[in-house]
């Protein structure tokens, strides 16, 4: 059994054993995309092949470890082997078509393995992973300037609804829309309601036409649709992008940069460590 622990461990550990799996990772991804034109039995044998090399490889390593706490406290070990036990679910265990559906999506993830084809990828993982706390506090951060501005949206942009209107009032309202119409023609008003309004402010923080959003209110204000004047439209759109694009992004680019180096560190002293 030692001795076979030593194979196992020489064999993982092996460069060029680790460029093997990854050639493996590649054409079983590339399968999995020819999958989606043709169904084909040379295919599926192809793909039964590269199941029972990774259950290989996934057993040596399990064989490699130092202790079966090792081997399961190790995230990629743990990744590995629900991609591979996926793949040995038969779909014909399920009589719900959907059911067989959601096991055939879920073995697409075996793509997910090429992020361990290199330590720079799996770094940049274990630094995502890292940033988990940070990035969650940011989230509120942001949700709680996503939620103020969108209640201020609704307050002061939501269009009236033209089934309200009259005379002269639906006379402007129906001017205003056929100047400027919202974008694309089946989207509700972009204040409307509050669920709406934060996902325009979403829309707005990626940069997508968020200045048409500002032309359109303009336009709304000139035709007395909506009370906000002009420099109270401006200046709201402008503040949401300020802070929204540069601000809250920043925070999170700079989350990921300092637990980047926390990594970095980390791997250092692991490797000195190990030199020991």
């Amino acid at each position: 059994m030692p001795a076979l622990k030593t194979l196992c461990s020489k064999i993982t550990t092996n460069h060029a054993f680790e460029i093997a799996i990854v050639l493996v990772i590649l054409v079983n991804s590339t399968l999995i995309g020819v999958e989606t034109y043709i169904q084909n039995p040379g295919i599926q044998l192809v793909q039964t092949i590269i199941l029972g090399i990774f259950t290989a490889e996934i057993l040596m390593r399990y064989i490699a470890a130092d202790s079966n706490k090792a081997f399961f406290t190790n995230g990629w070990n743990l990744f590995d082997l629900a991609l591979v036990l996926i793949g040995y679910v038969p779909e014909t265990l399920f009589a719900n078509a959907g059911m067989a559906m959601a096991f055939r999506v879920l073995r697409v993830f075996r793509v997910l393995r090429l992020l361990r084809a290199s330590q720079e990828v799996k770094l940049i993982v274990s630094v995502l992973v890292k940033s988990t706390s940070a990035l969650a506090y940011n989230l509120v951060f942001y949700f709680i300037f996503l939620y103020l501005f969108a209640i201020l949206g609704v307050s002061l942009f939501r269009l009236p609804e033209p089934a309200s209107l009259q005379g002269a009032e639906l006379a402007r309202y129906e001017q205003y829309i056929q100047e400027a119409p919202h974008a694309p023609g089946n989207s509700p008003d972009p204040y409307g309601t509050l669920d709406e309004s934060m996902y325009t402010l979403f829309r707005a923080m990626t940069g997508d036409d968020w200045s048409d959003l500002r032309y359109n209110l303009l336009t709304a204000s000139k035709y007395n649709v909506v009370k906000a004047s002009p420099s109270v439209i401006t200046t709201y759109h402008v503040t949401w992008f300020i802070i929204s694009a540069f601000l809250l992004l920043n925070l999170v680019v700079g989350a990921i940069l300092n637990n980047y180096q926390v990594v970095m560190d980390a791997q250092k002293k692991e490797q000195e460590h190990k030199e020991e």
